[in-house]
């Protein structure tokens, strides 16, 4: 009778053993097909069954509650700790943690494998605060921790940035005797490393003498988490000096630290002992991979790649993101479709890999399928994706799409979304949009970061506005981020408060190249290239090498000033540097030669320039215009057309200004045509220049046309049709152009004040002048200068008050030059004032006039009232010094340009 009850007990095991590995073979687990002595009915042995199938790695829930009711059935679990660990660590690895938690529970009598299968299980599930009280309740009730129960909560703290806790976790280590356990050490050294500093890592690292690779392992890593590449390489060469063998973990930080440091060779040298390793490690060759790629050898990555025996997901995701960072999109999709096409799952950092390489203008179709296979496969709900969908249609041009997209996310609280679509609203140029986010963020009870503070700085053009946001920066510290601080005085800068701007500069610590190129564009912008200079020459005292933005922004400073002295040795230093090849520099360079007057050598660095684009181009055509070589300038910018190269508004206004020197009308006709034909006519500077033109050939009608034409005038595009209005005559209409102005909300610059004292000049407004003169120190803060008070001589002469124009020059607060005192001598020949124009010829031979014009008045003025003897005495000293008066002369027109 019994042996008839264990016949049948061994045919219902038997039966259910068919049962559980057919219902495996369902979910797809071919290693699990069999239970082994199924055949002869050996004991059930857990030991030999958990270690046949760990090799197989599909740990799937089904299979686990398959084997759990097995296990309950045949009374295992209660009998043996093994399997329920065992059984457990399936329930972690399977993601399901709260059957592992029920299944913990159960456990009457838990071991040190049973708690630290928990503290790992949650960590591999990323539920890393779970561990930290697993482990808590764990030590209250009385359980001693081996090292892998210390090493594995150690990583928890670290995941969840809590140092100090570490620390506590770390003591307790040390009390009961694990100080030298290297387990133990790495899992401090990285806690330190990632959320503390190196050198707090290093401490730990050279507590105890370590001959344990993990620990080396663990500082070479985090040193290259740290950006310490060099110290890495350092540490590589002593744990090698030490007869320590690296494995692969050590080979992938090192490649890493070689790949970001761009040392192909050195990343090379390793790559031999990869090699000769036989590592076939999957990270491995594929840090190897980002190697090449990184040190732009992009082919030889891809070579590389398609050697791989195994490519995972981080190895595509690595070749994805090299073609991305040379910029060829279309190689990058294309690997991206062959991933796609064997099977291979994407993550998240592919995907944001991926949306960049559709970050083109001429990409839209394929962001939109990129952008609904997100959608498909659920990945729109990561906040770094959706921080990536809305910077990808930013950068393509529709920010509408950026903005819908940002819409279905941002009930997301990440900062990152905000930050993207805040920085799209800013690139964009829509500063409403983006200030109007950033108000919202608080009504969300988000608090704006460096990112989002950044960006809205970059678009604010209200300087009580930005005043604001500067109190929030400085409330929350953000003030101190060097992007942040950059943008705040750039801000300043734009705003026209230069002093407030080098005031932030002064403040932040650590200055980068950025906030150095910043502040140096920001004073050689506005009028103050000497102190721009001055910030160049302290930053080389700081021993940083400035980059082209730095040395474009100082060589602007030296054409404002005409320092070709400075400029050349700027030249020498890039040239030096390696970035004389540069074409933002090549251009400023001949701007500045330009501007300086030795156009040989302004020729000379344009004719270097490999690929000459349009800056480099107008900069020589305004060289040669301004320098009276117009015939030279009309024939660059007839090569510029027959060469196809992009004609910009700074081209054409150069153009324009050589045509108005020759004063050809008929050429000034044609360019207006092209203009129009190019769309040009309503920006500013263009309009301002045509209407100058315009001035010059005497149409008053054509400037006002002209200026009607311009989209939205400027101050320059203001003043332009104001000093026309003055130089023709048309005193009223320069004077109600001023008070439209005035109403438009531009506020008026001394320029503007010369065209309009010039208009009280020319309709002798007498009162009105001194008006003018008054408001613009009293109303903005604008110092007159000598053209000013010539324009006020002016107008006293004209109206005959010549003593008052005197007494005026007399009582200036600044000293009077030759343009004050001629302009009064030229007043004295009207009204046939010989004491005054003599006393005004003595002046302005004094202040060393070179020409002989002063003299030449004088001898009129003489002659007019019959005073023969005076005049014949003028000529005989004009003589008698060797001053000639040139005669008078006028362009002529040397081509013609009907071809063009």
């Amino acid at each position: 009778m019994k042996s008839l009850s264990t016949q049948a007990l061994k045919t219902k095991v038997s039966i259910f053993s068919r049962r559980l590995t057919t219902s495996l073979a369902v979910v797809e687990n071919p290693s699990l097909n069999s239970v082994p002595h199924e055949e002869n009915f050996a004991p059930f042995d857990p030991f030999r069954f958990f270690n046949y199938h760990k090799l197989s790695g599909r740990y799937t829930i089904r299979n686990t509650q398959i084997l759990h009711a097995y296990l309950l059935k045949t009374n295992v679990l209660q009998s043996n700790i093994f399997s329920t660990n065992s059984l457990l660590d399936w329930y972690c690895k399977s993601a399901a943690i709260s059957f592992a938690l029920k299944l913990f529970d159960t456990i009457a009598d838990p071991n040190v494998i049973s708690w630290n299968t928990m503290v790992s299980g949650y960590n591999q599930n990323l539920m890393f605060q779970k561990s930290w009280e697993i482990f808590c309740r764990m030590h209250l009730l009385g359980f001693e921790p081996n090292e892998i129960t210390y090493g594995s909560v150690l990583s928890a703290c670290s995941a969840l940035q809590a140092s100090v806790l570490g620390k506590l976790v770390y003591s307790l280590a040390i009390k009961n005797g694990f100080l030298s356990n290297g387990y133990v050490r790495a899992g401090m050294i990285d806690l330190f490393a990632k959320n503390c500093s190196l050198k707090e890592a290093l401490r730990v690292f050279f507590d105890v003498s370590c001959d344990n690779v993990v620990c080396w392992n663990a500082i070479i890593s985090g040193a290259v988490g740290n950006g310490q590449n060099w110290f890495a390489l350092k540490l590589f060469r002593e744990m090698c000096s030490a007869s320590l063998m690296p494995n692969n973990f050590t080979f992938s930080s090192i490649l890493t630290a070689c790949g970001t440091l761009e040392e192909l060779e050195i990343g090379k040298v390793v790559q031999g002992w990869v090699i000769k390793c036989s590592s076939g490690d999957v990270f491995v060759d594929t840090a190897i991979v980002n190697l090449y790629a990184k040190c732009g050898h992009v082919t030889e990555a891809a070579k590389r790649f398609s050697q791989m025996s195994v490519q995972n997901v981080v190895s595509w995701t690595a070749i994805i993101s090299a073609f991305v960072q040379k910029g060829d999109s279309n190689s990058a999709l294309k690997f991206f479709k062959d991933m796609r096409k064997v099977g291979e799952t994407m993550n998240n950092y592919t995907v944001t890999s991926v949306l960049t390489a559709c970050a083109k203008p001429d990409m839209i179709e394929e962001a939109g399928q990129i952008h609904s296979l997100i959608l498909k496969l659920g990945f729109c709900l990561d906040a770094t994706i959706g921080a990536a969908l809305v910077n990808m249609y930013s950068k393509i041009g529709e920010v509408g799409l950026s903005e819908l997209a940002f819409r279905e996310i941002k009930h997301m609280k990440h900062l990152g979304i905000w930050a993207a679509m805040m920085s799209s609203f800013a690139q964009n140029k829509n500063s409403e949009r983006a200030i109007e986010l950033f108000q919202l963020m608080f009504g969300e009870s988000l608090r704006p970061d460096k990112y989002c503070t950044s960006s809205v700085f970059s678009i604010i053009g209200c300087i009580n506005l930005g005043r604001q946001i500067h109190c929030y920066a400085l409330k929350t510290g953000l003030v101190s981020d060097v992007s942040v601080g950059s943008s705040l005085f750039t801000m300043y800068s734009k705003c026209g408060s230069l002093e407030e701007s080098y005031q932030v500069f002064e403040q932040i610590v650590d200055k980068d190249n950025v906030a150095w190129a910043s502040m140096i564009s920001g004073f050689s912008e506005h009028g103050c290239a000497d102190q721009a200079i001055h910030l160049f020459r302290e930053m080389l005292n700081e021993e940083l090498i400035p980059e082209d933005m730095t040395l474009t922004a100082t060589l602007t400073a030296c054409s404002a000033l005409r320092l070709l002295r400075t400029g050349k040795e700027v030249h020498g230093y890039a040239l030096r540097l390696g970035i004389g090849e540069n074409t933002f520099v090549d251009s400023a360079l001949v701007t500045m030669y330009s501007k300086c007057g030795t156009l040989e050598l302004a020729r000379r660095v344009f004719n270097t320039i490999p690929q000459k684009d349009a800056i480099a181009c107008s900069s020589l055509v305004s060289g040669y215009a301004q320098n009276g070589y117009v015939e030279e300038a009309l024939l660059i910018f007839h090569d510029m057309l027959m060469t196809n190269c992009i004609i910009d508004s700074f081209t054409i206004s150069s153009i324009l200004g050589a045509a108005a020197l020759l004063n050809a009308s008929s050429l000034g006709t044609q360019l207006h045509a092209y203009i129009q034909k190019l769309g040009l006519d309503s920006d500013v500077s263009v309009g301002s220049s045509l209407l100058t033109m315009y001035s010059k050939f005497g149409s008053i009608e054509d400037c006002c046309k002209a200026f009607s034409q311009i989209g939205k005038p400027d101050l320059i595009g203001w003043t332009a049709m104001i000093v026309s209005y003055a130089q023709h005559g048309k005193g009223a209409e320069a004077l109600a152009a001023y008070e439209l102005m005035k109403k438009k909300g531009i506020k008026p610059d001394a320029v503007t004040f010369v065209g309009i004292l010039l208009a009280c000049s020319h309709n002798g407004l007498v009162e009105e002048a001194f008006l003018y003169l008054n408001s613009m120190r009293k109303d903005y803060g604008i110092e007159p200068g000598y053209r000013h008070y010539a324009c006020i001589v002016d107008v006293l002469g004209r109206s005959g008050r010549l003593r008052e124009a005197e007494s005026f020059i007399n009582n200036m607060p600044i000293e009077p030059d030759t343009l004050i005192w001629a302009t009064l001598l030229a007043a004295c020949k009207v009204h046939g004032d010989i004491d005054l124009g003599r006393l005004a010829a003595r002046k302005v031979e004094e202040l060393g006039l070179c020409d002989a014009g002063a003299f030449v008045s004088l001898s009129n003025i003489c002659a007019d009232v019959g005073q023969w003897e005076e005049v014949l005495k003028i000529r005989s000293l004009m003589k008698g010094t060797g001053m000639k008066k040139e005669p008078g002369w006028s362009f002529v027109k040397v081509q013609s340009c009907n071809d063009w």
